[in-house]
C-alpha cells in the first residue's frame, strides 16, 4: 500500500510517499480502506521529531485520524460489516491506503458527509468533545474562550459550545478568521496579536470572567488565561504552540479557586480513548448527523500532498482541516 513517510526527523522535505506492505487486523480490529485522514498539527510535531507516538506505532508513518470503509474483520468483531462507511481517531499510521483500528474506536459515518469529511471530523470531535465536556465541565449559560478557533478543534468547539447554550468567545491572530467563525456560533471574537484578551473577556462577561478556557497555545497565554477565568472556573490545555513554559500567578489560581487541565487523547491508555470515543458517539454525534455541528473542510489534498498540507499549516493559512485522500 502507498502511505505518507517520514524519512527521519526535519522539515517538510523529510515527508514522501513510499510502499509499505499493508497491515492486517488482529483480535478485536478492523481493517479500514482509508478514503480521506485529517491533517492535524501533531503530524508537523512528529515529523519534527517532537511528538513520538505510543509504543507499537511507527515514528516514520503519520496519521491521527481516518475515514473509510471496512475492508477486513480481524477475530470476534461483531460489531461492524465489510463494506461500511467509518471513521476513527488512531495512534498513527492513517496516512496511508489501509489502516487497522481497535473495533470500539470506530464510528459509523453519517450518510449526510462525504469521506472527505468525516475524514477532517473525528480528532476535532472527539478531542473537543471532551475537552469542553468531560474535563471542562461546559454547561448551559456559561462563558467559554476558545483559543485559536479558526482550527480544526476549534471550529468543532465552538459549534458543539453553542449547541450547549454556552456564550462562545472566540480568539484569533486575524480578524479575518474571527469573520469566517461567526456562523459556528462564535457570539463574540477577539484578535490577539498583542496577547491580550483577559480585559475584553471580563468586559464580554459583566466582570466575571469565563467559566472555562479551551487553549492551544499555552505559556504564551497563560498570565492571561488567569486573568480571563471567572471564580472556580477552568482552563483545559491541548496544545502549546505559544510554548511549554511559563510564569504562572499562582496567589491568582488560589484566590480563584481555578482549576488547570493538561489533556491529551493519544497518550492514553486504550481503554480511557474507547471511553472518549463512546461518550462522543453518544453526545456529539447526532449533532452531527443532524446539522448542527459539521466538519470544516479547508481543502483535500492527495497523499503526495503531504508537503503542501505541511506548509500551509505552518504558515496557519488553514480555517478548518486540511485531509489527504489515499
Amino acid at each position: 500500500m502507498r502511505t505518507v513517510w517520514f524519512d527521519g526527523a526535519g522539515g517538510v522535505e523529510v515527508a514522501s510517499v513510499r510502499e509499505v506492505d499493508a497491515p492486517a487486523p488482529a483480535r478485536g480490529e478492523v481493517l479500514v480502506r482509508v478514503r480521506a485522514a485529517g491533517v492535524n498539527r501533531a503530524d508537523l510535531l512528529q515529523r519534527m521529531g517532537f511528538y513520538p507516538p505510543p509504543p507499537g506505532t511507527r515514528a516514520e508513518m503519520p496519521g491521527l485520524e481516518l475515514a473509510g470503509e471496512v475492508a477486513a474483520l480481524g477475530d470476534g468483531v461483531s460489531g461492524f460489516a465489510v463494506g461500511e462507511r467509518v471513521m476513527a481517531i488512531a495512534s498513527g499510521e492513517a496516512q496511508a491506503e489501509y489502516a487497522v483500528v481497535h473495533e470500539r474506536m470506530l464510528m459509523r459515518v453519517p450518510p449526510e458527509l462525504s469521506f472527505e469529511e468525516a475524514g477532517a471530523l473525528q480528532e476535532a470531535l472527539v478531542t473537543a468533545h471532551d475537552a469542553l465536556f468531560t474535563q471542562g465541565g461546559l454547561r448551559p449559560g456559561h462563558a467559554v474562550v476558545i483559543h485559536a478557533v479558526g482550527s480544526g478543534v476549534g471550529t468543532i468547539a465552538a459549534q458543539l459550545a453553542r449547541a450547549s447554550g454556552a456564550n462562545v468567545v472566540g480568539t484569533s491572530r486575524t480578524a479575518a478568521k474571527l469573520e469566517r467563525a461567526k456562523p459556528l456560533g462564535v457570539a463574540h471574537g477577539i484578535v490577539t496579536g498583542d496577547g491580550k484578551f483577559a480585559d475584553r473577556v471580563r468586559a464580554l462577561t459583566g466582570g466575571e470572567g469565563a467559566q472555562l478556557i479551551i487553549d492551544f497555545v499555552g505559556a504564551a497565554y497563560l498570565d492571561e488565561n488567569v486573568r480571563a477565568l471567572a471564580p472556580l472556573g477552568r482552563v483545559v490545555f491541548l496544545g502549546g504552540m505559544g510554548g511549554v513554559s511559563g510564569q504562572l500567578d499562582l496567589g491568582a489560581v488560589l484566590r480563584k479557586r481555578l482549576t488547570l487541565i493538561g489533556s491529551v487523547l493519544r497518550s492514553r491508555p486504550l481503554e480511557q480513548k474507547i471511553a472518549a470515543t463512546q461518550a462522543c458517539a453518544r453526545e456529539a454525534l447526532p449533532l452531527v448527523a443532524d446539522g448542527r455541528v459539521r466538519p470544516i473542510l479547508d481543502g483535500a489534498l492527495p497523499l503526495d500532498g503531504v508537503g503542501e498540507a505541511h506548509r500551509r499549516m505552518e504558515k496557519n493559512e488553514t480555517f478548518g482541516k486540511l485531509v489527504l485522500v489515499p
